[in-house]
């Protein structure tokens, strides 16, 4: 037997946190990402947003999300630029790990489309419309994990 997810969850709820630091950033991530449920078939009414000051915030926000029940997938969206000090390795780290530890506690797929970019040049790239855009990424994950989380759980029916 072999499991695979797909890109289609049009009768799947998913959230999406966004961090509200680096807004014209993440904005570009929140298109993309909304842009693939779109195309998966995933109403306007089946997404929740919820904006969280920084990248920091965002796996409190996801853990308690993923928490209720309610959505197949939490997509988390946000962007930290490298500066002159450690604050960037502390706060990646944090988030990395925290959504991480979300998902694997909850069940529930949680997406990391977090940016750790150099320069803001990078995050530009990474963020604007189109293929590469790594909200995009984020969401195709989290749909295709929805899909294979739902295959999994119906394995313990048959």
């Amino acid at each position: 037997m072999e499991l695979q997810g797909s890109q289609h969850a049009s009768d799947r709820r998913f959230a999406i946190v966004v961090s509200s630091f680096n807004k014209e950033i993440t904005d570009g991530l929140l298109r993309g990402a909304r842009a693939v449920l779109s195309e998966s078939g995933v109403k306007d009414g089946d997404v929740t947003i919820v904006r969280v000051p920084g990248a920091f915030e965002i796996p409190l926000a996801a853990r308690r999300l993923a928490s209720t029940g309610r959505f197949a997938g939490v997509i988390c969206l946000g962007c930290l630029i490298k500066g002159d000090t450690m604050h960037f390795e502390y706060i990646a780290e944090a988030a990395s790990h925290g959504i991480m530890a979300a998902s694997a506690d909850t069940g529930v797929p949680v997406t990391f489309g977090v940016l750790t970019t150099l320069t803001e040049e990078q995050a530009v790239l990474r963020s604007a419309d189109g293929p590469d855009n790594k909200g995009r990424e984020a969401a195709r994950a989290a749909v295709e994990m929805a899909t294979i989380v739902h295959a999994i759980e119906g394995l313990g029916r048959a």
